[in-house]
């Protein structure tokens, strides 16, 4: 079975591999605050053209947005979300266990706009009994979202200037930020990411570590006993050298954007395959993740070789279904796939 459905299949980098064993016998102090997080950190403060920001590493990525999401939130508040949004959909109520609602935002192609955090802020203090409601205390985005899409500068610059004003934080869920960074008509980079946002991540077990996730925080308040909440919420790694040794190798000689590309390079090779035949899709993405309306004839035929994933149904007989690459997709897997795309349509 060749599988599609996924970006975190493989292990990881054999860079990394490397630099895990030939540093394995290495004597280290615990809980991230080795050499090797530090040269880590230094990298990624370089990329983000930013010296000031502070980085932390946790292993995973529901471990991270309830880690950041309970550190900023007070009590009695939420977090804005496009009811997409991973923490609405996919993190089987984790937000919520740590007593803090989710509150989401409608979204066709998992963006939220800066209107709808205004709206949704307006609606909230324009309550009369608004203290008997949660209160909106951040704003959480995904880039790229769940369904592949991206933000452009200009909506992110607009997004964060409204969260700025309003005083609620935004948070980026970067699980998949190089994959974004890398997609076609990108006009953000990761310093522009860091220059709009209060905190975000950069997503390492989706892109190419073994596990591991960079928390960057630009806002001071953020940053200010944040190794205390990730003690808390079980985050704090005894040999957080594992995770800094990855970021350090990920961020040497551009090897995560160039791994990213190589992802988005067999994502637009499935996708024009697709499209070719006709084919229309679920989201205009140009990520790593295609959703393809396919006919449930053609995903049977192929079933029976690939994985993916089931999106929605469409109608009677048709599906939308997710074909995900990764860094670590084979380029003669997808000729495979792509060569019996023809033979079904012989």
């Amino acid at each position: 079975m060749i599988r599609f459905e996924s970006d975190y299949t493989e292990g990881a980098h054999p860079n990394i591999l490397t630099k895990l064993v030939s540093t394995n016998m290495e004597q280290t102090i615990g809980y991230g605050e080795d050499h090797y997080c530090e040269q880590a950190r230094e990298l990624i403060k370089g990329a983000c053209g930013n010296n000031e920001l502070a980085v932390h590493f946790l292993v995973g990525g529901t471990q991270t947005n309830t880690t950041v999401i309970s550190s900023v939130l007070r009590p009695y508040q939420g977090a804005l979300s496009a009811v997409t949004g991973h923490i609405n959909c996919h993190e089987t109520g984790a937000i919520e266990a740590t007593g803090h609602k989710v509150l989401p935002l409608a979204s066709e192609d998992g963006k939220i706009t800066a209107k709808q955090v205004r709206d949704y802020y307006d609606e909230h203090w324009a309550d009369s009994s608004h203290e008997h409601v949660v209160q909106p205390g951040m704003v959480y985005i995904s880039h790229p979202t769940e369904n592949g899409t991206t933000y452009h500068k200009e909506e992110l610059v607009e997004l964060s200037n409204t969260c700025k004003e309003l005083e609620l934080p935004l948070f980026i869920d970067g699980a998949r930020l190089g994959y974004a960074l890398a997609s076609e008509g990108n006009d953000l980079s990761l310093e522009d990411i860091a220059a709009n946002c209060d905190v975000f991540y950069i997503g390492g077990t989706k892109v190419g570590a073994l596990f591991g996730e960079a928390v960057v925080i630009s806002n001071k308040a953020i940053q200010k006993d944040f190794r205390y909440n990730i003690k808390l919420r079980g985050g704090m790694f005894a040999k957080g050298r594992l995770l800094g040794l990855q970021f350090e190798t990920l961020f040497t000689d551009n090897l995560y954007q160039e791994i990213s590309e190589h992802a988005i390079t067999q994502a637009m090779r499935i996708r024009d395959a697709f499209a070719k035949k006709g084919y229309h899709f679920l989201y205009d993405s140009r990520t790593n993740q295609q959703f393809p309306i396919l006919p449930v004839s053609l995903l049977d035929f192929l079933g029976e070789k690939y994985s993916y994933s089931f999106w929605t149904k469409v109608d009677d007989t048709h599906n939308a279904v997710r074909f995900c690459t990764s860094w670590a997709t084979k380029e003669e897997n997808v000729d495979a796939l792509l060569a019996d795309i023809e033979e079904f349509h012989k």
